[in-house]
């Protein structure tokens, strides 16, 4: 009961912060009374309408195509990566200095040198977005490999724990703090990059869309797609992130 009160409590502060920001909003463009400030229920009325039409579907869902090849390349390469340079010394100081520059080369080079080298494609798109993120996931998950506690290691050891059961009830759950840390920031870059590789050079989804609203001074339909955009993330982090989370974690309750 006690989990389920908090549960709820947490609902209504988050429900109740939006819409504050709701409210703020509309009371901004009541002053401003200014078609570079439309208010929520025009973007609203705008968003209904791109719905309808199945205009604003189609392109969430190219964009949301995207995200997911991106997110799932960068979480699986550079988990791999970061466990292994948080396991051995010697990897880690040879390709940390590579490391140092990957996280610091801008996204923009990255979009433009995979466009020139392997044209406008689908695969230029999403391996930039995925190469832009792997460095960070990298750093996150090596610091949780080498946070693991040996010492537990070693008492699966003594009592002859099976290598599977030592890795999935010893060595993961103490990982899983960080692999969720760098799911969720990897989740957050992950999509404004992917908008910027649409603005550059894709002709769908969210970022193209963005773009030809931008030529049009369209401010409405560019929030009304910004709100859509950020309903399916809160959406993702409610229905998939959150619950995963808890439920990875559980045994830091015990």
């Amino acid at each position: 009961m006690r989990l389920s009160a908090s549960a709820s409590r947490e609902t209504l502060l988050r429900a109740g912060s939006l819409v504050g920001l709701v409210v703020l909003w509309q009371v901004a463009a009541t002053i401003a009374a200014s078609a570079s400030l439309p208010s929520p229920i025009a973007v609203l009325g705008t968003l209904l309408a791109q719905t309808q039409s199945g205009e604003l579907l189609m392109h969430l869902g190219v964009t949301l195509w995207r995200v997911l090849a991106s997110f799932a390349i960068a979480m699986a390469l550079g988990s791999a990566l970061g466990i292994a340079m948080g396991r051995s010394r010697a990897l880690d100081a040879s390709l940390d200095g590579l490391l140092i520059v990957a996280l610091h080369i801008p996204a923009l080079v990255t979009i433009i040198l995979c466009y020139i080298w392997l044209g406008l494609t689908e695969v230029a798109a999403i391996l930039a977005v995925a190469v832009n993120k792997i460095p960070t996931v990298v750093v996150t998950v090596r610091e949780g490999a080498r946070a693991v506690d040996r010492r537990l290691m070693d008492v699966g050891q003594v009592f002859q724990v099976g290598r599977y059961h030592t890795l999935t009830q010893v060595y993961l759950p103490q990982l899983y703090p960080y692999l969720m840390a760098a799911a969720r920031g990897g989740l957050a870059l992950i999509w404004k990059i992917v908008l910027v590789v649409e603005l550059l050079g894709r002709s769908n989804g969210i970022g193209f869309q963005l773009g030809t609203y931008f030529q049009f001074f369209d401010i409405t339909s560019i929030l009304a797609y910004t709100v859509a955009f950020a309903a399916v993330v809160l959406v993702i982090e409610a229905l998939l992130m959150r619950p995963l989370e808890r439920r990875l974690t559980r045994w830091r309750a015990c």
